[in-house]
């Protein structure tokens, strides 16, 4: 909005505003912009949230020290969603269809984490959906996402191929974007396809949902993923940096950035209010929608396997689930004292204040390692 008004038409009557083109600047502005407004929209929301007794439940079967945390004001990712969106619509170029798609993802997602919260407010206990349910409703979002990246795919303007780490001449699935153009092998390059997309978006919204569980944990890691993704976004975009990094151009992948920007910038506002002693919860309606955005991100600029290592400690924390459910079932025993792995870490006597700022170095460390593999390819 303000591109077009203070770029594309004031531009050629005052040249200084030539400096609204860069997206470095616009970039900046977005995560300026996102981190002021939920700063100043955070205590009025906290007090509506008050009012309306929106408040966390806490499960029995949890950390006994959390119990204190009760009644904590919750679905504070509505206030992370508006931070995001706002500055977004007003730094970035609108005409860019891959600024709509990360907006789709973040909204869609956070959808069913406000659906899923509000569920949990009605029953008055830590239940909400069930799995099945919310599996479902993030499968028809991923699928939407996917039929709108085919359609782009067929114009020529969205490429299956991945940018591998280490390996710059390694397209492993240049065979899978052959196939999607070939009609003979229709299935299953179409299978391949969304069941990829599908663990990608799926498994970072519900990585990220599985670690809020401490205060500004989560949020914490989403600053350090969210600058990671920015950066890679900003890279992918520009001609002479993707050619010389060796990695798939995405052109217009720049208005990205800015959008990563913003979401950086929110979730820097939101740890305000989400720093130990926590004054809000994100819920799931952030958690699963900023994992969502950022797994969008990742397949749009083809960084799917990058998004391992910059969400290094969201992949952990969903693996401890994963292990230890699978070791129950299999074995009637439990590898850790208690899953996801920060819960863990609180059995074993760590303080919750230095988990999670155990966990931002591990995350910050990994986010760092991840943009190395830029050059060391």
């Amino acid at each position: 909005m303000l591109y077009w008004l203070l770029y594309e038409k004031l531009f050629p009557y005052f040249s200084p505003l030539r400096v609204f083109q860069y997206a470095t600047f616009r970039t900046a502005f977005a995560s300026l912009t996102a981190l002021l407004l939920c700063i100043a929209l955070g205590p009025f929301l906290i007090a509506k949230l008050r009012e309306f007794q929106i408040g966390q439940h806490i499960r029995e079967e949890g950390p006994k020290s959390h119990q204190k945390k009760a009644g904590t004001p919750t679905m504070g990712g509505v206030l992370i969603i508006i931070s995001i969106v706002i500055p977004t619509l007003l730094w970035t170029n609108l005409t860019n269809v891959y600024v709509w798609i990360a907006l789709t993802g973040l909204i869609g997602f956070g959808a069913i984490g406000f659906y899923d919260d509000v569920t949990k407010m009605k029953r008055m206990q830590n239940l909400g959906l069930t799995a099945r349910q919310k599996l479902l409703l993030q499968f028809l979002v991923a699928m939407g996402i996917g039929i709108w990246l085919l359609v782009l795919h067929a114009k020529g303007a969205y490429s299956t191929s991945m940018n591998v780490p280490f390996f710059k001449w390694l397209k492993p699935d240049l065979l899978i974007d052959s196939l999607l153009r070939n009609p003979w092998t229709y299935p299953f390059g179409f299978v391949f396809f969304f069941g990829f997309l599908f663990l990608v978006l799926v498994g970072s919204s519900n990585a990220v949902n599985l670690t809020d569980g401490l205060d500004g944990l989560a949020i914490g890691l989403m600053i350090i993923s969210s600058g990671a993704m920015t950066i890679l976004s900003y890279v992918s975009g520009h001609r002479e940096f993707s050619q010389y990094l060796g990695i798939l151009r995405l052109p217009g992948a720049q208005e990205l950035a800015v959008f990563c920007g913003a979401m950086t910038g929110a979730c820097i506002g939101f740890l305000w209010y989400n720093a130990h002693p926590a004054e809000i919860f994100m819920g799931d309606v952030g958690s699963l929608s900023l994992g969502g955005g950022l797994g969008v991100v990742a397949v749009l600029i083809k960084q799917e396997i990058l998004l391992l290592f910059i969400g290094g400690v969201f992949v952990i924390e969903a693996l401890s689930v994963l292990l230890q459910v699978a070791s129950f079932k299999l074995r009637g025993k439990r590898i850790f004292k208690m899953a996801p792995l920060h819960h863990h870490f609180e059995q074993c006597g760590w303080q919750e204040s230095k988990i999670i700022a155990r966990f931002w170095i591990v995350g910050l460390v990994m986010a760092l390692f991840a943009l190395t593999t830029l050059k060391l390819r």
